[in-house]
This record gives structure tokens, C-alpha cells and sequence, in this order.
């Protein structure tokens, strides 16, 4: 039997496979620290999860609007206004499934077979993967950090051809945790626009920042797409919803295509999110940005002691991308290693980077500073017998 050969495409997350076996051993009576799904250890704010329960009892269960309620559209507009300081009108935002389902509409529309699409190497697979299926050509650039580990104007406009149809920027991006800044995004913006193209933005960890003010593309270049999530920054990964925000000429095409491939988001998630824009969930929010904050301290300072920390620290998101090289160049095989030796999961880098995953991996500061802390003492003892 034959399938769609874009399916061939779509390579295997490895990391879901070392998910399993980690749980395997947790099973069997292993002590595992989990440091490979980006998922922090905190519930769904209660706030959040009351809504949900009120929206169930009061029947909110049938079809929303393929766009989404208009007052959870009104609510992230307001975010924008508030946060960002973006005028954005909500007959601009679709609500999804999920961040993948604003991927999924975006990709669609933006290019198609024979069209090329510029995203960093490293990159969360997904992104790569949701073109592909669209048909069209990704063309990975190798960052690192002279360019701070992001695709800048420069980048940009040395690698744009001339079939080129989208360029692709996730900030703060999965798996290295770096960001853009105001200037940097709209210098890339105005690169993108002087070539006629597309800009994408992946903003779905926006909020969890460190050492920058989180900032929108949507404050600096009003025609370009956003991909946000309720999953990463809301805590509400489980709930499936995520929004994009698009030009006013593509939502009519956009609805359409929301109408026939989802019809709607969930309609209770939908209601639970407006309790995500409350004054006493924020507080909530912002208190475990400041948690991450401690935890990716930590965990740095004992990386260094190893005199593994990376020497631009991410300033956002939860993740570190590490070099591994001096103790391997099979990122797998090492990952694997280091949860059947010491119980340690983490996640190999050849899941994201199409160029040098071989040599890194990503460690996901998602649990508590002391299972972080004998985490790094565990990898010491790995290392010494490398």
C-alpha cells in the first residue's frame, strides 16, 4: 500500500520514544528525573479550571464560531494592547486547537508546492514538518552565537531566493530559549516586506522571558502572522487552544479553512481561557515565570561547574541547549545512556537541528530546583565515566 510520500517528510519525534522508556522505568521503581517534555510541573491555574467547570455545568459544550468566541478574541486583543502596546483588532485573531492548529491554517495558506520557507537551525521540528506537508522547501540556516542564536535581517536576506515565499522566526524559540528584540524583529520584518514575502512569527512561549521585556512582532510589523499558544505561558497544555493573529486579508481565507479542517476549537477550553486574562491569574502566572527563573539559575550554575553552561544564557522560554561534543557526537545514544545509567531524561538534539544535533541536547528546567540540582549531580558521575 501506498501513502502520501509528504509523509515521509515528517520524521519521528525521538524524544517521545525516551518519554516512554523513562515512564518504562519509572514503572519498574526507578527514581526518574524528567527534564524532556516541555511541560512544567505546574497545574492549570485554579482560576482557569473553575471557569472550565462552570462553562461544563452551564452546557457550554456545542460548536463555537470557527474563529473562536468573540469575547476570548476581544480578550487577546486586549493582551496585546496591554502587554505589547499593539493595536489589534479581534476580527484579526482565529482561536485553534492548539498552536498546531493556527501551524496548520498558516502553512496552508502561505505556501504551497515548489515555494521555500527560511526557519534557524536549530528549530522545533514541528514548524519544518507542518511546511513540508504544504509542500514546500525549508531551507534550515545554521545559527548559533554570533547571531545569538536567532535568524537575523543579514541571515535573511543572504539566504532569500527568489522562490522563497515565507520566512519563519520563533522568539523565544524552542529548543535554545534565546530572543529577539523589538529592533531585531522589525529589521526583519522590513527584510522580509522589501522581498515581498511572508513573515511568521512562533511566539507561543511569549511571556516567559528572563532578561528582556517579552515583545510581540505584532507591535513592530502589523501584516505578519502569529502563532501564540495557551499551553506554555497559561499553563493549559492539555486544554488544546492557541490563537493566530493574521492580516485583515487573510481571514476570510483563513475561516475557510477552519471551518472545513477543524470546524472550531474546543468550545469549554475557550471558555476556561478568559479566566486566563484575570488580574489574580496573572499574578499566579507571573509568580511561576519568577519560579522558572530561579530554576534556570540553578541549573546554570551547576551546569558551569561542569563547565557545560551555555556562554549566552537563555532569556526565555525553559530550555537549555547544551554541547555536548566533548563527551559525544550521538546525541541519541547519549540521552539514552544517561537515563538507563542515572535516571535521567533528557532530550537528544538531533529532534531539532538539522545540522550539529548530533553534538547537543536540550535539558527542560520544568521540575523543581532540588530534583534539578541532584539531576546535575547525576550528570557529573555520567560524565566522569565518558
Amino acid at each position: 500500500m501506498s501513502w502520501n510520500p509528504r509523509v515521509d517528510l515528517v520524521a519521528p519525534f525521538r524524544v517521545m520514544s525516551l518519554l516512554e522508556a523513562a515512564q518504562a522505568r519509572e514503572a519498574a521503581g526507578h527514581d526518574v528525573i524528567h527534564l524532556e517534555v516541555g511541560e512544567p510541573d505546574f497545574p492549570t491555574p485554579g482560576p482557569v479550571v473553575e471557569a472550565g467547570r462552570a462553562a461544563l455545568a452551564a452546557g457550554h459544550t456545542r460548536y463555537s464560531p470557527a474563529r473562536g468566541l468573540p469575547a476570548l478574541r476581544e480578550a487577546i486583543a486586549t493582551h496585546y494592547a496591554e502587554h505589547f502596546g499593539a493595536a489589534v483588532d479581534p476580527e484579526r485573531i482565529l482561536v485553534t486547537p492548539g498552536a498546531s492548529g493556527a501551524l496548520l491554517l498558516a502553512s496552508q495558506l502561505l505556501v504551497g508546492s515548489g515555494d521555500r520557507v527560511l526557519m534557524a537551525d536549530p528549530n522545533y521540528p514541528c514548524n519544518r514538518h507542518f511546511m513540508a506537508l504544504a509542500g514546500a522547501e525549508v531551507d534550515t540556516v545554521p545559527v548559533g552565537l554570533e547571531s545569538g542564536w536567532q535568524l537575523n535581517t543579514d541571515l535573511v536576506a543572504r539566504h532569500w531566493r527568489e522562490d522563497t515565499r515565507l520566512a519563519m522566526l520563533a522568539t523565544p524559540s524552542n529548543p535554545t530559549g534565546h530572543m529577539l528584540d523589538a529592533d531585531a524583529l522589525r529589521a526583519v520584518a522590513d527584510t522580509v516586506a522589501a522581498r515581498q514575502g511572508h513573515l511568521l512569527v512562533d511566539e507561543i512561549y511569549q511571556g516567559l522571558s528572563y532578561d528582556l521585556e517579552p515583545v510581540s512582532v505584532a507591535s513592530v510589523a502589523a501584516d505578519a502572522f502569529v502563532v501564540n499558544s495557551f499551553s506554555k505561558y497559561f499553563g493549559m497544555t492539555g486544554w488544546r487552544l492557541g490563537w493566530l493573529l493574521a492580516p485583515e486579508s487573510a481571514v476570510e481565507p483563513l475561516t475557510r479553512l477552519a471551518q472545513n479542517v477543524f470546524l472550531a476549537a474546543p468550545t469549554p477550553a475557550q471558555h476556561a481561557a478568559l479566566a486566563a486574562f484575570s488580574p489574580e491569574c496573572r499574578d499566579l502566572l507571573e509568580s511561576r515565570r519568577a519560579e522558572l527563573k530561579r530554576r534556570r539559575d540553578a541549573l546554570l550554575a551547576g551546569l558551569a561547574r561542569l563547565g557545560l553552561a551555555p556562554s549566552l544564557p537563555p532569556q526565555g522560554a525553559f530550555y537549555l541547549w547544551l554541547d555536548i561534543s566533548d563527551y559525544s557526537h550521538d546525541s541519541q545514544g547519549f540521552c539514552q545512556r544517561l537515563l538507563e545509567e542515572e535516571n535521567v531524561a533528557i532530550t537528544p538534539g538531533v529532534d531539532f537541528a538539522v545540522s550539529g544535533g548530533e553534538h547537543h541536547v536540550r535539558i527542560a528546567f520544568t521540575t523543581g530546583i532540588e530534583r534539578l540540582e541532584e539531576a546535575v549531580s547525576r550528570l557529573e558521575r555520567f560524565l566522569a565515566r565518558q
